[in-house]
């Protein structure tokens, strides 16, 4: 008998339902776990760090000194996550209890199974996406990450890996695709990890960040973070044996320590990327360029679309505005809502 094939509606509600089983066993874990430690850890004094996994219950938190620790937090201070710096206290047993998370500089979040924003990493400064030649990159992704940088307030820089797979007339085609982005302030660094050279001016713009590398399946990832992190096999050692918690890097956000200086997180949570809920005025301010125009349309709730007196058409035609930008914009929009219809 032929398998009877579920709709995307039933594929999203048993998502759902098995994501609410792995919070409620998780749940049941912390409470357990918070109440034998709780006491003991009172009397530690508190001391500071950054979490650099995160896997169910259990942190790998690092301090200063690149010292780590294997911690649980506290239920009552929300949900830490990979980045976040937070206060924590030792424990009797050589652990600790996170107790405390100090304030987000900034946070990248997505919409998990059921619609709600779930934080991926916290405290960036730096967003790399990451394209290639093949697959072809999509421009609607670009604008996507490009619009969640803007909207956290951290720096975005676009990567083109595997240039070597071009020759020189079609490298300079997809140069001269791209080149809308650095008119309107992203640079773009062209790379090939089969070419050495080409990579030192991405070690540079790493240097003393907190970057995330994004991007679609396919462009090189794996491969670059492995470049970038020479010694990544120690690194992961390092937390298997503080922790034991080195075997899910594969499956979770996970910060690690750039030679150079700086963190690099690693995550593969950011390959199917969504904008959580937001607003068209929100979605506009991902749109850098929009900026100065956008109080000149005819009508505060202008869409930009057939609108007469539309600024941002109008920059558009004045070559201000590049016409892909503003069709990803609609494409974006249309994704937000029936009232975008």
């Amino acid at each position: 008998m032929p398998r009877r094939r579920l709709s995307e509606r039933q594929v999203q509600r048993i998502r759902t339902i098995q994501e609410r089983r792995r919070q409620h066993l998780a749940d049941r874990a912390e409470t357990a776990l918070d109440t034998a430690r709780e006491e003991i850890a009172e009397e530690a004094p508190p001391r500071s760090g950054r979490v650099v996994v995160r896997h169910g219950a259990n942190l790998a938190v690092e301090d200063a000194g690149g010292h780590i620790t294997h911690c649980l937090a506290r239920r009552n201070i929300g949900h830490p996550v990979c980045g976040d710096q937070v206060v924590w206290q030792d424990t009797a047993d050589g652990q600790g209890v996170v107790t405390a998370i100090q304030p987000r500089h900034s946070v990248l979040s997505r919409p998990d199974y059921g619609g709600h924003d779930k934080p991926l990493a916290a405290n960036l400064t730096r967003l790399v996406v990451l394209i290639a030649p093949e697959p072809d990159p999509s421009g609607y992704l670009i604008d996507q990450y490009l619009a969640a940088a803007e909207l956290i307030g951290v720096q975005a820089l676009i990567v083109a890996n595997k240039m070597d797979l071009l020759d020189a007339s079609a490298a300079a085609a997809f140069r001269a695709r791209f080149a809308l982005y650095p008119a309107i302030g992203y640079p773009i660094l062209w790379t090939s990890l089969r070419q050495p050279e080409t990579l030192g001016a991405l070690i540079s713009a790493l240097a003393d960040q907190t970057s995330i590398l994004v991007g679609q399946s396919g462009v090189g990832k794996s491969s670059l973070v492995q470049t970038l992190l020479p010694d990544l096999d120690i690194q992961i050692g390092r937390l298997s044996q503080a922790t034991g918690l080195g075997r899910h890097t594969t499956s979770t956000a996970t910060c690690y320590r750039l030679i150079g200086g700086g963190f690099l997180i690693d995550s593969p949570g950011v390959r199917s990327f969504r904008l959580g809920a937001i607003d068209r005025e929100t979605l506009q301010r991902g749109f850098r360029e929009f900026g100065p125009h956008l109080e000149r349309c005819r009508f505060t709730d202008c869409r930009h679309d057939r609108e007469p007196g539309c600024a941002i058409r109008a920059a558009v035609d004045a070559g201000e505005i590049a016409p892909e930008r503003l069709a990803n914009f609609h494409h974006l929009a249309a994704g937000l809502g029936p009232a975008w219809a």
